[in-house]
């Protein structure tokens, strides 16, 4: 079999089994092939990760049910998701900072922010028309801080208060009782390699316990387990957003330097 009919086969199989959400080593098998090559092979060929692809044709299906008035928990059941929580991870999606807008320091771009009030104290939050660039809780601290931090990171964009469409994210973030009604995007700055691994943390399930050499080899980069390590760490402030997405607001998944030594777990 050629590799074109193997990841037609794949697509038309992982389409047919959305609603029992199969695993990569279930599509990998399905095609005879071992997991690690099948995910290389499938994104050579497709332009995506086997997981990126299921779970555009979930949030398209969740859309639909959503449209036609199904309460969450019944759409999630349907979709094969283990929890409610996990219909909120298919409603987030990372856009990465270009090398062009990092170089150009945020030049023609406008970057609007606001100060809101949550659960857990004010928060400030910082949006470009392609995402959420910054969230952060103020705790003690004045709103002046993390503004002043943006300007620094983004001194040639044009920095305008605008609570009226911060309100909006702030009221999807902790609003548990529908879900968004389009995806959700985080602007994020990182290399190639964050990216990669931020978008494979977004896809472990609440609950579940993964090594950087997991992680690593998901990323198709086996071998860079340590590299992984501090990508998660940079990763911090991008869980305190993604994770008020959605319920429970933090989802106890967890990445360890080795998954059966807990102490050194990201949370």
């Amino acid at each position: 079999m050629s590799d074109y009919a193997r990841i037609a086969d794949a697509i038309r199989f992982i389409a047919s089994q959305v609603a029992r959400q199969p695993t990569l080593d279930e599509i990998a098998a399905h095609v005879h092939l071992s997991p690690f090559h099948f995910q290389r092979l499938f994104s050579r060929w497709a332009g995506v990760t086997p997981k990126r692809y299921l779970q555009v044709l979930t949030l398209e299906r969740a859309k639909a049910l959503l449209q036609e008035s199904h309460p969450l928990l019944e759409v999630a059941d349907t979709l094969g998701l283990s929890s409610g929580s996990r219909l909120y991870d298919h409603f987030v999606q990372l856009e990465a900072v270009t090398p062009g807008e990092y170089k150009q320091r945020g030049a023609g771009l406008i970057i609007d922010h606001g100060v809101h009030d949550t659960p857990f104290g004010q928060a400030f939050v910082a949006l470009t028309p392609r995402g959420v660039c910054n969230f952060s809780f103020l705790d003690d601290q004045a709103p002046e801080a993390p503004l002043a931090a943006l300007a620094q990171r983004w001194p040639a964009a044009e920095l305008r208060e605008a609570p009226s469409r911060t309100q909006e994210v702030i009221h999807t973030m902790f609003d548990g009782s529908k879900a968004p009604d389009r995806p959700i995007s985080l602007h994020v700055s990182g290399t190639n390699f964050q990216i990669s691994v931020w978008r494979a943390l977004l896809e472990i399930p609440p609950a579940k316990v993964v090594s950087y050499a997991q992680v690593a080899s998901a990323v198709g980069s086996p071998k860079a387990a340590r590299a992984v390590g501090l990508a998660v760490a940079a990763f911090f402030k991008i869980v305190v957003a993604q994770s008020c997405f959605k319920q429970p607001l933090f989802a106890p998944a967890r990445v360890s330097r080795a998954a059966p030594d807990l102490a050194s777990r990201h949370r």
